[in-house]
C-alpha cells in the first residue's frame, strides 16, 4: 500500500501538478492539506478526481484538508468523519477495515499558539483513544512541529522559533508515546537534511535548507511494514514537498 501526504498549499493552484504526479506516483491513499477552497471551488477534474473515493473537507481561501482512497482499494464507498474537536476543517478521516487514515492540517501558531496547543492535546486525546480500542492508524498531514534539531537545518535552527519549540515538542512526542510511529525516522534514524517544508524564499529549496513538518505516523504492528517514507523535494511550486510511504500491508474490509 503506498500512501501519500501534501500540503499543496492552494488546490486551485496546484491542480495540474496534482494529476501529473497522481498519474506517476499513483498512491491508494492520499491526504492533502491547505487546499484553501471550499468544494464547490474544487476544480471538477479534482472534485470527482477518477479512481478515487473523496472527501474534500475545506473553506474559502484558508485551511482545509482532503482524503482519496483508490477505488481498486475500497470496493464500496468508505465512511469519511470528522472529529468533534476540528476546527477550520483541518481534520479528516477514513475507515478502511479496522484502519482508520487521518489527514492533519495542526495550526502553525503564529497567530493563535494557544489554539495549536489546544488542537495538539485534543490529538493526543483522540489517538489514544482509537489505540485503545485496538484500531490500526496512520496519521498522516503537516503537523507545523520539528522533533528535533535533526529536523531542522543548521541555518534555520531558533530556540524561540514556534514550531520548533520545547512545549510544542513535549506535546508531539506524547501523541507518538502513545504507541505511534515516526515512519520516515524509524527507516532513516540518523539521516540529516530530511525537510519537508522550505521557507519560500532565497532559493532555500534548491539548496535545502528547510525543515521537517510533514509526518506520516502509522500504529505499530502497521509501522512494521514499512519500506520507504521520504518526501518529493524536486516536485512542485508548494513550499511543502510531497512526503510518500510505502508498506508491505492489505487492507482487509469488513
Amino acid at each position: 500500500m503506498k500512501v501519500a501526504t501534501w500540503n499543496v498549499n492552494g488546490i486551485r493552484a496546484r491542480q495540474d501538478q496534482l494529476l501529473e504526479w497522481l498519474e506517476n506516483e499513483k498512491p491508494e491513499v492520499l491526504c492533502l492539506q491547505e487546499i484553501k477552497a471550499a468544494p464547490e471551488q474544487i476544480p471538477r477534474s479534482l472534485l470527482e478526481l477518477e479512481g478515487y473515493w473523496n472527501c474534500w473537507h475545506g473553506q474559502k481561501g484558508y485551511s482545509g484538508v482532503s482524503l482519496h482512497v483508490r477505488r481498486d482499494l475500497a470496493r464500496e464507498a468508505p465512511v469519511f468523519s470528522h472529529p468533534d474537536f476540528d476546527f477550520e476543517s483541518r481534520l479528516a478521516a477514513v475507515d478502511l477495515g479496522p484502519l482508520r487514515v487521518l489527514s492533519c492540517y495542526v495550526p502553525n501558531g503564529g497567530k493563535d499558539f494557544f489554539a495549536k496547543m489546544r488542537f495538539l492535546a485534543d490529538l493526543h486525546s483522540y489517538v489514544g483513544h482509537l489505540l485503545a480500542e485496538g484500531r490500526q492508524l496512520l496519521l498522516c498531514g503537516d503537523l507545523n512541529v520539528t522533533r528535533t534539531d535533526l529536523d531542522v537545518h543548521p541555518k534555520e535552527r531558533r530556540k524561540s522559533a514556534i514550531g520548533q519549540l520545547p512545549e510544542e515538542r513535549e506535546a508531539l512526542e506524547g501523541i507518538l508515546g502513545q504507541g505511534l510511529v515516526d515512519l520516515t525516522r524509524m527507516l532513516h534514524p540518523e539521516a540529516p537534511e530530511i525537510f519537508t517544508w522550505w521557507p519560500p524564499w532565497r532559493k532555500m529549496r534548491e539548496r535545502n535548507i528547510g525543515w521537517r513538518i510533514d509526518y506520516i505516523l502509522a500504529s505499530e504492528a502497521l509501522a512494521a511494514t514499512a519500506r520507504e517514507c521520504l518526501p518529493r523535494r524536486e516536485f512542485g511550486t508548494s513550499d511543502h514537498g510531497p512526503l510518500v510511504a510505502r508498506l508491505d500491508w492489505q487492507v482487509t474490509q469488513a
